[in-house]
């Protein structure tokens, strides 16, 4: 029985090891590149890596990763999901804990507009991490489709930290690296939620708001989505982005600024 068990856990370190890539050693002869890499990602991090092709893979977008020995392709996708979760999980404890007396409500909105794309992007440049990403622009539909970049990078970065150093030296990362760069008094004070400040608006007042994905334009990985508002089921605005939640806020603020005297 011991060694059935046994057996079973030395087959699940090596399903665990096959998903990681292989460490890249600072010790013995480096490369000039591996140097740079390495120096960027102190920079930014604030400690040396113990896993550099950790780094490599946070930084390779998708637009120009390539299939290793197990068909698998290599790029700073599943670290952007596994940094989303650590990112969010850490600003909603600090959140809770600089909030003790706010509601849930209160407390989701901040998060969202601290993690949103756009907060993202624009802190990721600020990092530098810009400068340091992998990715193929040699075609303007790529540099479209490229605008979450940054910020997704920033995401994979957060993931390849966790990895290689632990929760606790991450949520360190999060907290003086990355919310350092927002203004929570700003935040607060400024609303840019545009569908909840229609719905609210609506609820105040009788009416019914709904949204509907009407039409959607591109390729699967070029996708434009375009929104209608309807007021009491009459439409009343349009909107257009590159995620069905972009397009909906498109149209609440078109549908804002049309009703702002009765706002």
């Amino acid at each position: 029985m011991a060694a059935s068990v046994f057996g079973r856990l030395i087959s699940l370190f090596r399903t665990v090891a096959l998903a990681l890539p292989a460490p890249l050693s600072l010790v013995g002869f480096p490369s000039k590149k591996d140097l740079k890499m390495a120096r960027c990602v102190r920079q930014m991090v604030g400690r040396v890596p113990a896993n550099l092709g950790l780094y490599r893979l946070a930084f390779k977008h998708v637009s120009v990763a390539k299939r290793n020995r197990y068909g698998i392709k290599e790029s700073n996708e599943r670290l952007e999901y596994l940094g989303d979760a650590v990112l969010s999980t850490v600003v909603a404890e600090y959140l809770f804990k600089k909030f003790p007396f706010r509601s849930e409500g209160f407390l989701t909105e901040i998060r969202a507009r601290i993690v949103n794309r756009e907060s993202l992007n624009g802190v990721a440049r600020k990092m530098g991490i810009d400068q340091v990403i992998e990715y193929d622009n040699s075609h303007r539909s790529n540099r479209r489709s490229h605008k979450s970049i940054n910020g997704n990078t920033l995401e994979a970065l957060v993931g390849a930290v966790y990895l290689d150093q632990g929760f606790s030296f991450c949520r360190s990362f999060i907290l003086n690296k990355i919310l350092v760069h927002f203004d929570l008094s700003e935040i607060i004070r400024t609303n840019t939620n545009y569908k909840s400040m229609i719905i609210e608006w609506a609820q105040k007042n009788n009416h019914q708001i709904r949204f509907e994905i009407v039409d959607t334009r591109g390729t699967n990985h070029h996708k434009e989505f375009i929104a209608q508002l309807f007021l009491d089921d009459k439409p009343i605005c349009q909107g257009s982005g590159y995620s069905k939640k972009k397009a909906e806020q498109r149209a609440s603020e078109k549908a804002i600024q049309e009703l702002e005297p009765e706002l």
